[in-house]
């Protein structure tokens, strides 16, 4: 399996791609593929952090990471981790998220936000959001709303999350 950089030419295939990743999702709106599109077109994305798993000349996983902000100091979303279901479990998710992880501390970002599974996120390092004084900008109970400090050396980060518009959250 490669993880490298999406190419734009493959925005169609991703979408795809997110749209059957989330079809049987518990915790799922429907709209992920059209998030990702409208992330890809915005001035949050990041080329560098939209990574895709290809196996044997297939996508078969997408991660998005993009900019956002706490109290002014840029910070990361990972907003989606998307594996087609043929391949969930496999590793695919932990080698995009990983891969994602370091690149975005190469570029010097020093958190990174997501809101997901409780049970799948913390093992990669994610903590409650509230464990760094930072909140949401909406209701949201702790455990799904996380945070992940790249690095010891990262500044103090504290305030409310302010989400790029495409995610349609109004602060």
């Amino acid at each position: 399996m490669l993880i490298r950089r999406a190419k734009k030419e493959e925005l169609p295939i991703i979408a795809e791609l997110v749209a059957s990743a989330f079809k049987s999702a518990e915790h799922s709106d429907g709209n992920e593929h059209d998030l990702v599109l409208a992330l890809c077109d915005s001035s949050a994305f990041i080329p560098e952090l939209s990574l895709v798993a290809e196996l044997n000349g297939k996508l078969i996983g997408h991660i998005l990471f993009t900019k956002a902000s706490v109290a002014g100091q840029p910070v990361l979303v990972l907003a989606p981790v998307s594996v087609l279901p043929d391949y969930q479990g496999k590793g695919v998710g932990t080698a995009l998220i990983e891969t994602g992880h370091q690149i975005a501390k190469d570029l010097g970002y020093a958190y990174i936000s997501v809101l997901g599974s409780d049970t799948y996120y913390p093992r990669f390092g994610y903590l409650p959001a509230t464990r760094y004084g930072i909140s949401a900008p909406f209701k949201v109970a702790d455990e799904y709303f996380m945070m992940l400090r790249l690095t010891e050396e990262a500044p103090e980060c504290q305030g409310q999350l302010c989400y790029p518009s495409e995610f349609g959250i109004d602060d």
